[in-house]
């Protein structure tokens, strides 16, 4: 199985950073976390929830956590104002009850253990604090890589197996309640977030997919480029194009929130 790729920010904010700066500016104000609370978004990538929280939520501080020193890089380039370290989600630098929200973009379901991270979640927040995340739903409602691993299973059905779509099954409504309420959060809430991904032609739809970040881009890095052009001319026949050659999709992400018992 060729593995998910997570190093290069740039690569990775063309491919779906970009969109996850939409879901978060719905995420956030959603939350209802007041001015002045102390953050700390798990997962953290190239920053984009991050920057989401400083821009609408007023914080005390922001923490961003994220394994890949490569994103981190692009993240402190990119979002001042707030601070990042090194770290997973099993094992977080930050203290018991230190925090007022614990957030994770686009990264729960790629933990190896989700529940021993929503635990770690739970220890780091505060009596009354908000823990929530948001992930793809990759099994319906994410259409460009829905597209995508269609087309891929089209040329190489063994491909199949690294469909998101099939190897996350915690990216839906009641599995990611039944995770928050297994970590004993309380006032668990699951919403759908659907934003629009419109890309100017065929070729900008294609591009990110060639940036080798992520589980979809991983997996035609490691293909011969035979394969790859094959995957990239049935995609384009399955992907629906306008008038205008635009392509216009969206995507839906399952967001989920909870409360660590005040006591």
């Amino acid at each position: 199985m060729a593995p998910d790729v997570w190093a290069r920010g740039d690569a990775y904010e063309a491919y779906v950073g970009r969109w996850s700066r939409r879901v978060a500016a719905a995420f956030v104000p959603w939350l209802g976390v007041p001015a002045g609370m102390r953050w700390v978004d798990v997962g953290c990538g190239t920053g984009a929830l991050t920057q989401t929280v400083l821009e609408l939520a007023a914080p005390a501080s922001v923490l961003g956590v994220d394994p890949s020193e490569g994103f981190l890089e692009t993240a402190r380039a990119e979002v001042p104002g707030a601070s990042f370290e090194a770290g997973t989600a099993a094992s977080l630098p930050v203290a018991d009850r230190a925090v007022d929200a614990v957030v994770s973009g686009l990264a729960v379901n790629f933990v190896p253990d989700a529940p021993a991270a929503v635990a770690e979640f739970t220890r780091v927040a505060a009596p009354g604090a908000v823990v929530a995340a948001y992930v793809w739903d990759y099994a319906d409602g994410m259409q460009m890589m829905r597209h995508f691993w269609a087309a891929a299973a089209d040329v190489d059905p063994a491909g199949a197996r690294l469909d998101e779509g099939t190897r996350f099954p915690l990216c839906r409504p009641e599995p990611l309640s039944h995770l928050w309420l297994a970590a004993g959060l309380v006032e668990v809430d699951v919403r759908g977030i659907e934003i629009p991904t419109v890309f100017a032609s065929f070729d900008d739809f294609w591009r990110p997919f060639l940036g080798g970040q992520g589980a979809a881009p991983g997996y035609l890095a490691a293909l011969p480029p035979s394969q790859q052009e094959a995957i990239r001319t049935a995609l384009r026949a399955r992907v629906p194009a306008m008038a205008d050659g635009s392509v216009a999709l969206t995507a839906r992400a399952w967001a989920v929130r909870g409360r660590r018992i005040s006591r």
